[in-house]
């Protein structure tokens, strides 16, 4: 077990992924801290976890507290995270790292001279065939990668009565869609290609000008049987889909589709990638399966096994073939990483997590992503 212990920011739903999946890597949870006392309280009674914060001040000042995991709404993150790095304490934030890229590129500073370890919980790169992906790519198999193309779709937010938070720019950017998941994708793709986005042309879409919002709020995914009463209406200015067209620095270039109003596709994130020699795909829904395609041969399915993988695919898959693993298990993985880097103590050292860095990029592409919707141009990635 790891000797650094955690505190979690944030009671909803991604919350408690990181309790459990902190607990499952090893790491002891001591605190919760919820966006009221009361919130606290009820969190750690029901995940059985010693202390329901008042505050954060109060967080930051237990002695027990090695690291903070922030999965709190997306407009507390850079002061959330500022103020524990400044109190010499680990960070692990959800994405986005902050709203804007000058609150990110300033927490990558804070970070660098905090001296202490900071990472963006990027987790799609863990699952193995994913890493697989990676290892495939940089071992020269694929050939010279021509393009990529792929998609992130959702549904829960189809109907003008779905409504969350996350819809509100004020609350969660100026980006929705392609922040709250789209993200995900480019981060997983550049990171299995060893490239970088350096340039992008976007066409964004609103569904929904005006959502209904419930009186007495809204939980993430709360799904057909959440309370039902009276509603406002609300003005939206966030895309609920759209397609980013991509140059990358290896002179190639790609396509994003991202949807969070695709009726039936709960949380689908999928890939494909040309290569001179072959083509790799994958899909989230069918995560223990990676598709290899040939020009002049049998095209293959490697179902995820760790005997059948490289090695380094194979150190974050802890079942054997045929016991399937997916997203809890990818939180589980990520946050091993972290803490062994923790526990080594060298943070001179290249951190093998996603960084305070890539989230940094993340933002700045986002921004470009919204600069060209608004010019209708391509638009570079500022670094």
């Amino acid at each position: 077990m790891a000797t650094v212990r955690a505190a979690v920011v944030g009671t909803g739903f991604i919350g408690p992924v990181h309790v459990e999946a902190l607990r499952r890597a090893g790491v002891e949870v001591v605190g919760i801290l919820g966006s009221t006392p009361e919130k606290s309280r009820q969190a750690a009674r029901r995940l059985g976890i010693a202390t329901g914060y008042e505050s954060y001040a109060e967080l930051l000042a237990d002695d027990r507290v090695g690291s903070v995991h922030i999965a709190s709404p997306n407009r507390f993150h850079f002061e959330q995270a500022a103020a524990a790095l400044r109190a010499g304490l680990n960070v692990m934030c959800e994405k986005p790292l902050a709203m804007n890229a000058q609150e990110s590129a300033e927490l990558v500073k804070i970070a660098a001279r905090a001296g202490v370890a900071s990472g963006v919980c990027y987790n799609v790169r863990y699952y193995p065939l994913c890493r697989e992906a990676a290892q495939t790519v940089r071992a020269g198999t694929l050939g010279r990668p021509l393009c990529v193309f792929g998609s992130y779709v959702q549904d829960w937010l189809l109907r003008q009565s779905d409504f969350n938070w996350r819809v509100l720019a004020e609350d969660g950017g100026e980006l929705r869609a392609v922040a709250d998941i789209g993200t995900h994708w480019l981060d997983l793709v550049q990171h299995i290609l060893g490239q970088e986005v350096i340039a992008v042309c976007a066409d964004l879409h609103t569904v929904h000008p005006h959502r209904r919002r419930p009186a007495g709020g809204a939980r993430t995914f709360s799904g057909p049987d959440a309370p039902k009463g009276a509603t406002q209406s609300v003005p939206i200015t966030t895309e609920d889909y759209g397609t980013v067209m991509l140059r990358f620095t290896g002179e190639m270039s790609g396509c994003l589709f991202v949807s969070q109003v695709t009726a039936g596709r709960k949380n689908c994130l999928r890939f494909e990638i040309a290569g001179s020699n072959s083509a790799l795909a994958w899909d989230s829904e069918r995560p223990n399966e990676l598709w290899t395609g040939r020009r002049d041969g049998p095209n293959e399915i490697l179902l995820r096994d760790p005997a059948l993988m490289s090695e380094a695919a194979a150190a974050i898959a802890d079942y054997p073939g045929g016991h399937n693993e997916g997203f809890p298990d990818t939180f589980k993985q990520l946050f091993r990483e972290f803490y062994a880097y923790i526990e080594r103590g060298d943070f001179s050292a290249p951190p093998p997590f996603p960084t305070f860095a890539d989230g940094h990029h993340e933002i700045a592409l986002c921004r470009a992503i919204l600069r060209s919707h608004r010019e209708r141009r391509w638009v570079e990635v500022e670094t």
